[in-house]
């Protein structure tokens, strides 16, 4: 089957069962998914790759993501195989950064959206920013900046941003993402522990809205991704182990999820 009609119809799907904001939409029925996945690329689920998601998450983050395209992107009808040109109309959001750029999908879809100018991607895992690179430069996007960098510090040269999103779950907000934001930006970001919730917050670093359960790894720090090697611990996970019970702790540095900051203030 053609692939344009493979993404019709998987667009379609989603639209049976979910609100999908109409750029979005578009996008993913324009955006070419199978240079970004190899295997069923257009089936409803995530890939064996990592940093790979399924269609529908997809859809809901960027949906979450509430991106104001140009007046022209709604109305614009895709040409099979090939990327929309935006001709008149106005970009009435500014830059976008992705942070887990993962295979380079999300980001095509914003950059089709918007502009590919416009959109910015982080990945802490180096071997992730080199495919996202060369998936989005096979599919067209070649002007997204992708950039290997600790997601959790954001990428302060080139903010602020109007819109950032979070393909990794945090506890609470990252402050420096949050510091990143222009004054009515949006972050957008799993929040929670084992039990997240997608999650929309302003540039106060308030929750202004949530949008249903979901299941993200958490957002990583240097040393954890899959490509280094066994990393020291931080300053925070020495300050946890040092404390009363160290390493037999029932909240010890070696669990995944612990609010270190938190935690730090308590052995102060």
């Amino acid at each position: 089957m053609d692939p344009g009609e493979l993404r019709g119809d998987m667009v379609d799907g989603l639209e049976e069962r979910l609100t999908v904001d109409a750029a979005v939409s578009l996008a993913m029925r324009t955006v070419p998914r199978q240079e970004f996945v190899d295997d069923a690329p257009y089936d409803d689920r995530s890939g064996d790759a990592a940093g790979t998601l399924s269609p529908e998450i997809v859809a809901r983050l960027l949906t979450a993501l509430d991106v104001d395209a140009p007046e022209s992107a709604a109305a614009a009808e895709p040409t099979a195989g090939t990327r929309r040109e935006t001709e008149g109309g106005r970009d009435r959001t500014g830059d976008v950064l992705v942070v887990g750029a993962g295979v380079g999908y999300t980001a095509a879809l914003l950059a089709e959206v918007l502009d590919e100018t416009r959109v910015h991607a982080v990945d802490i895992d180096r071997r992730l920013v080199y495919a996202a690179r060369s998936n989005l430069d096979s599919a067209g996007y070649g002007g997204v900046l992708v950039d290997a960098r600790d997601g959790a510090n954001g990428l302060p040269e080139y903010a602020p941003f109007d819109r950032i999103l979070v393909e990794a779950a945090a506890i609470d907000p990252p402050k420096r993402l949050v510091d990143q934001l222009a004054p009515d930006g949006r972050l957008v970001l799993p929040l929670g522990g084992p039990e997240q919730t997608l999650a929309a917050v302003d540039a106060s670093g308030d929750v202004i809205e949530r949008h249903g359960p979901v299941a993200f790894k958490p957002l990583l720090v240097d040393g954890e991704q899959g490509s280094a090697p066994a990393r020291n611990r931080t300053m925070r996970e020495d300050a946890e182990r040092a404390s009363a019970d160290g390493y037999f702790a029932k909240t010890g540095w070696e669990q995944d999820w612990i609010d270190w900051d938190e935690q730090l203030r308590r052995h102060r």
